[in-house]
C-alpha cells in the first residue's frame, strides 16, 4: 500500500545513505544488515555507488537525486518516484516501460510495474 508523502527515517542504514556514506551502507548491507529503506525521502540525495540489489524501494522518492551508474534491475522500484532525478546510465527493472520511467521522470507519477 502507497504512502502519501516520503520519510526521513530514524533507520541507521538509511541514515548512512542521507549522510552520503554509501560505501559503508554498502558493506554493512552485504553483511547482512537489514535495512528499512521503502517510503523514504531520498530528495537531492547523490546515491551514485549504490549496490541496490535487493532493496525494497517501493514507494520512495528520489526527486533530484542522482541516480547515475546504478544497477537497480532487482530492486524494487513500485510506487516509487524520480521526478528531475539524475539518470544516465541507470538500470530499471525489467517490469518497468521506458513510458513508466519518463512519465515518474517528467511529471513525478509514481512508476507502476508492467506485466512480464
Amino acid at each position: 500500500m502507497s504512502t502519501n508523502q516520503p520519510e526521513i527515517k530514524d533507520d541507521p542504514m538509511y541514515r548512512l545513505l542521507r549522510e552520503g556514506e554509501i560505501e559503508e551502507f554498502n558493506a554493512r548491507h552485504a553483511a547482512g544488515e537489514s535495512c528499512a529503506l521503502r517510503g523514504c525521502d531520498f530528495r537531492t540525495i547523490d546515491l551514485r555507488k549504490l549496490h541496490a540489489k535487493g532493496l525494497d524501494l517501493r514507494d520512495c522518492y528520489f526527486r533530484q537525486a542522482d541516480l547515475r551508474g546504478i544497477d537497480l534491475s532487482e530492486a524494487n522500484l513500485e510506487g516509487a518516484s524520480i521526478n528531475a532525478a539524475k539518470i544516465s546510465g541507470t538500470y530499471f527493472p525489467r517490469q518497468l516501460t521506458a513510458e513508466e520511467i519518463m512519465l515518474s521522470l517528467t511529471h513525478g507519477t509514481r512508476m507502476r510495474y508492467g506485466k512480464d
